[in-house]
């Protein structure tokens, strides 16, 4: 059966699915191409008559995940014309609470369309569910000079950003008229749509569109300065001049003649690396000095990490060393008299595990403490999780709790994993944790405060450090991992006062 809103962007038929409402594939700004490739994106004027809404709207233009990994997902259309957004919400709504779900892909894969991120469960709980595209990769996030002088102001890069910024904005002016009320945003993502959620929670452009975050297995790492080399990084202009001169490209103009396929794969061979810049105005400064100044929106958060992040991301582990001689002299040259303190949390006993820990924890377990630490510092509501829950197809790869598995259980959404990930077993014990991880997630869209029936209580933050840990059933920890992130955060700040050197992907032996 269809349905029919009347929003201020203009008249949607979609379709009913059971009590809910679904909307796909709506516009939310300007198709970014030909001349409009690498500028801010442009808001949509009303559309005349009613447009269909049933149908997702092609993905941004990506290489794809390798055949093989967990993550590869079945080939989907892919445009320019991307920047659209899907809405779950359940038949009743009035001022409902909406979810904002950023997918991941290290921005540079991923779309709103993957059955995993489908919002019609959470949207079952009351609240209306709002996933997002955004460009990716080398049309998401390129800087270059030449963008800058277009722009007057010399900025570029971000772009992707900018299109995240201008969905919340479409959402703040449309989203009553699907019930959800504009003042209850929460932000939500996992692994970049995570780093997405700090960009967000960074940028002043942002401000006010959201009231809440949600951080799921966020990366707080270096990001490129615009303008200048710091930190051991290229400037993010210096970066495209570079990628230009690798693809035979004269200028912007060459650039923007080429096909969007072309372009990104080419891109993609040449080892581009999508990321934000620092310029001032979009992101004023590195995301740490923002939340070590309090400058980042004051919200409600909630973050955490898996346990198993590495297992499914092994490039991102140094080798492991041939003995445990090796791998303690390697320590104690990069850590100096931080060494005993990194080999009592990750002793040689068990090198391997403890290259996958350290690489962890640099990366994914500072960063969502440090997270929860600065909101609960600003006077704001603070929840740390631990997800450590494996089952038996996920066990039996070595792939316990790997990187995003607690996706489809806050989403309700074992039935839409990618072909290659391990099948989750629609058992009362999978289907328990999920229940109750969709109503603590759904709790704190709400009022900012997780809550489950039945389940047990989840402390803030705080002063204990306490945190829930999700394994075969929630259970509240304090300082699971004590010293953990007094070490990186040690390492991290002698890396910033060095000023030449990024920090979180050297972790360990590759420090």
């Amino acid at each position: 059966m269809t349905v029919r809103v009347d929003a201020p962007a203009g008249a949607l038929r979609g379709f009913a699915q059971g009590n809910l409402r679904v909307f796909r594939g709506v516009p939310y700004a300007q198709p970014p191409v030909g001349a409009l490739r690498w500028q801010a994106p442009v808001a949509l004027p009303r559309w005349a008559g009613l447009r269909d809404a049933t149908q997702f709207g092609p993905a941004a233009f990506q290489p794809g995940a390798t055949l093989s990994s967990v993550y590869a997902t079945p080939p989907m259309p892919m445009s320019e014309d991307c920047l659209s957004l899907n809405i779950w919400a359940p038949r009743d709504a009035v001022d409902a609470p909406v979810f904002v779900w950023i997918h991941g892909g290290a921005l540079w894969n991923g779309s709103s369309r993957e059955a995993m991120y489908d919002g019609s469960h959470l949207a079952e709980q009351g609240l209306v569910v709002v996933s997002i595209n955004y460009r990716l990769g080398v049309l998401g996030w390129l800087a270059h000079p030449e963008l800058g002088a277009e722009t007057g102001e010399g900025l570029s890069g971000n772009y992707g950003l900018l299109d995240q910024i201008a969905a919340l904005r479409w959402v703040r002016d449309n989203i009553g008229a699907f019930g959800g009320d504009p003042a209850k945003v929460t932000i939500a993502g996992e692994s970049a749509g995570a780093l997405s959620v700090v960009y967000l929670m960074a940028s002043p452009l942002a401000r006010g569109l959201f009231a809440r975050a949600i951080v799921q297995s966020a990366y707080m790492i270096t990001t490129p300065a615009l303008h200048e080399d710091r930190h051991g990084l290229r400037s993010g202009e210096a970066s495209g001049v570079d990628l230009a001169r690798a693809l035979g490209a004269a200028d912007i103009a060459a650039l923007r003649s080429m096909p969007a396929d072309v372009l990104t794969r080419a891109a993609s061979a040449a080892h581009y690396a999508p990321f934000g810049v620092i310029d001032g105005h979009i992101l004023p400064d590195q995301l740490v000095a923002l939340f070590d100044r309090g400058e980042q929106a004051p919200v409600p958060i909630l973050a955490g990490y898996n346990s198993g992040e590495i297992r499914s991301l092994r490039m991102l582990a140094p080798a492991v060393p041939g003995d445990a001689t090796a791998y303690d002299h390697a320590i104690r040259a990069a850590y100096g008299d931080l060494a005993d303190a990194f080999l009592r949390l990750y002793p040689a006993t068990d090198m391997a595990e403890a290259v996958l820990a350290a690489t962890r924890d640099g990366l994914y377990g500072w960063t969502a403490e440090r997270l929860v630490r600065h909101q609960h510092a600003m006077g704001c509501a603070a929840y740390l999780y631990h997800f450590d829950h494996g089952y038996e197809p996920a066990i039996a790869q070595g792939l316990h709790a790997f990187h995003a598995s607690e996706i489809p259980y806050v989403m309700g959404t074992f039935d839409g994993t990618p072909p290659n990930w391990p099948r989750v077993p629609v058992t009362p014990r999978e289907t328990a944790l999920s229940q109750a991880m969709m109503a603590y997630w759904t709790a704190f869209a709400r009022d900012g405060h997780p809550r489950a029936a039945n389940r047990p209580a989840w402390p803030a933050f705080g002063e204990t450090r306490a945190a829930m840990r999700f394994a075969g059933a929630p259970m509240v920890v304090s300082d699971g991992q004590p010293g953990m992130f007094d070490l990186h955060e040690a390492m991290v700040s002698r890396r910033r006062a060095a000023g030449n050197v990024a920090w979180n992907w050297n972790v360990g032996i590759a420090a």
